[in-house]
């Protein structure tokens, strides 16, 4: 097959004269052939059951989740007749219990439900929320000082009012089917029978960063012999059960009211750098429905969650990448990484400066968005990148705000649900860095979510976007995604944790499935690379060294990324047939409801 030629030209020049699909054959084989990564070949994922199968329009029920008993947990609500937020209930609460340095009630989530008899989309925010004693200075030390990241994230005052209970109990008043004391039950005996622990989970058990060594997660991860548990170990949880049986039985009122309340509060009371979160602050929580965020893309539909969510920032991102060349590359071209690294800076750029909790400054989404404003941005694209990062764009309605300097650790796990119906839930959920706070309440880990503001002390300028103050929720690089058809009908779901990088993962992987036209499993294990002002982190290994070598030569040098790796999971409709996929990089997989006779594809 001829080699596919190089351009070293614009990025919106014209693309050799290489018939599209031997282009896209070679450049995959190519990729898959170099990084080894799982899913680049046509073998089922190993980690999931051979006959997973990619069901119909007619049956289109699956649960896509970071761990195979999350997973379950989701497929044995539909099976009971439970609708995909009844399912998406159970799969959190599961998450929770096995995965629970990602994700829990102690922490956030946001989500979009999608309604197969209406074609409507909502959208829930259930981010965290600073107390109403938060202000300027709250995590400066005795002198003044900006505290160091690792010790305040360990600090009474990083846990913000958790907003993953209310959130669920809003979107199920709507979407729900069955009593919510039944969504409970396959986690709570799981929590006193226990589980084995991960390979995954024993990493973090082990791991280097500050939560690994807090008191309640050396307590909570105790052998009984002086040491750890280790992968295999079987971990039990009958607190957790226990929380779980109080809100089974008392709503999520139990939550915010009453003695899990008061435990909350008091446990953020406690030193080190105690907090100052009230009853008032928890009973008084809401959790938010929001009209989505959505803009065409390639004959679909694209939704997300507006701010303080990212949303806008993946739209952008594809927005950009839409008016250049990159649908008649492929992923062995290094052009195409360059296109993607250069719109990545931009759009980050951006975000970065403008995006934060509309309740309390002002987003300019709709200038964020407009097409002359992004074809502005687009056009400062060039043959080689930057050499200085970008600076934040003026799109209309920009308010003058700060430069920012947000930090955002990644602690977060993402799940899609589709039921029978075809009604559909993506679902990304955090405690913000790995367990959280490393403080535990009743079984499960309380957020550090405050630590995702800008530390602001203002200086006489104005304000950031995302500066601390009571009341206000954190910016969120959270952006969980559906797509629609042109009829408007579900066509995928898609979402990734990750901190900072979530946009860049799910703007790979979007990528990969319009513009390269992969199988959603191998868009999904492409190779990861975030470009945020002057970095470009990534998975440098998974990119051949020919490739690396080209990249370096545009101005790219990728390095080993700090922070999360992907967890992308998700569902695509292609030719009538389902597609899903669990990111090889963690535990994940799908589950089925039995009610389903699946066959031998994927």
């Amino acid at each position: 097959m001829q080699k596919p030629a190089r351009s070293t030209s614009s990025p919106t020049a014209s693309a050799p004269a290489v018939p599209a699909r031997w282009r896209r054959a070679a450049g995959t084989l190519l990729l898959c052939l170099s990084l080894a990564v799982a899913g680049c070949g046509t073998a089922p994922d190993a980690r999931a059951p051979a006959t997973a199968a990619a069901p119909t329009r007619s049956s289109p029920a699956i649960v896509v989740a970071a761990h195979p008993l999350a997973a379950r947990a989701g497929a044995e609500v539909l099976e009971r007749g439970g609708s995909a937020m009844d399912a998406a209930m159970a799969v959190q609460l599961m998450l929770g219990l096995v995965e629970p340095q990602s994700s829990g009630i102690g922490g956030g989530t946001v989500l979009l439900a999608y309604d197969a008899r209406s074609g409507e989309v909502s959208g829930y925010i259930g981010r965290e929320q600073a107390p109403a004693s938060a202000g300027p200075g709250w995590f400066d030390d005795a002198d003044g000082q900006p505290l160091p990241r690792a010790e305040a994230m360990l600090s009474g005052r990083a846990t913000g009012v958790p907003g993953t209970v209310a959130t669920f109990a809003l979107a199920l008043r709507e979407h729900g089917r069955l009593p919510w004391a039944q969504l409970f039950d396959g986690t709570i005996a799981t929590a006193e029978r226990g589980f084995a622990i991960t390979p995954r989970l024993e990493r973090h058990i082990h791991g280097q960063f500050p939560q690994a060594a807090a008191a309640d997660v050396r307590r909570f991860f105790d052998d009984g012999h002086g040491g750890l548990l280790h992968a295999g170990d079987t971990l039990r949880n009958p607190a957790y059960a226990a929380t779980l049986r109080t809100l089974a039985a008392g709503g999520a009122e139990a939550f915010y009211r009453g003695a899990l309340a008061r435990a909350i509060v008091a446990r953020t009371a406690e030193a080190p750098r105690p907090g100052t979160m009230t009853l008032d602050d928890l009973a008084g929580y809401r959790a938010e429905k929001v009209a989505p965020l959505c803009r065409p893309l390639r004959g679909y539909r694209l939704c997300s969650l507006p701010p303080p969510a990212s949303g806008v920032g993946v739209l952008q991102l594809m927005a950009l990448l839409d008016g250049t060349d990159i649908d008649r590359r492929d992923a062995a071209d290094p052009q195409a990484w360059l296109l993607f690294a250069e719109a990545s800076r931009l759009m980050y750029a951006d975000r970065d400066h403008y995006v934060g909790d509309p309740r309390f400054v002002d987003v300019p989404v709709d200038g964020l968005l407009a097409p002359a404003y992004v074809d502005a941005r687009r056009a400062l694209i060039g043959a080689r990148a930057a050499a200085r990062p970008p600076r934040p764009g003026v799109p209309a309605g920009a308010p003058a705000i700060a430069a920012d300097a947000t930090d955002e650790p990644g602690g977060t796990s993402h799940f899609v649900v589709v039921d029978n119906d075809g009604n559909a839930v993506s679902v990304t959920t955090t405690v913000e860095s790995f367990f959280g706070s490393g403080r535990m309440v009743g079984g499960f880990f309380l957020n550090n979510q405050l630590t995702d503001f800008a530390w602001d002390r203002k200086d006489g300028r104005p304000g950031m976007a995302n500066a601390i103050a009571g009341g206000k929720r954190p910016r969120s690089s959270m952006s969980p995604l559906l797509m629609l058809d042109g009829d408007g009908r579900l066509a995928g779901a898609l979402g990734s944790p990750g901190g900072s990088a979530i946009p860049a993962y799910i703007g790979k992987t979007l990528t990969g499935l319009f513009y390269w036209h992969l199988p959603l499993e191998q868009a999904v294990a492409l190779p990861n690379l975030v470009a945020r002002g002057s970095r470009f982190d990534g998975e440098a290994e998974r990119f051949p060294a020919p490739l690396r070598a080209a990249l370096h030569e545009r101005g790219v040098d990728i390095r080993a990324g700090a922070g999360e790796d992907s967890g992308l999971h998700g569902v695509f409709l292609r030719d009538g047939r389902w597609e899903w996929a669990a990111d090889p990089r963690r535990d994940g997989t799908a589950a089925f409801p039995a009610y389903r006779t699946p066959d031998a594809s994927r």
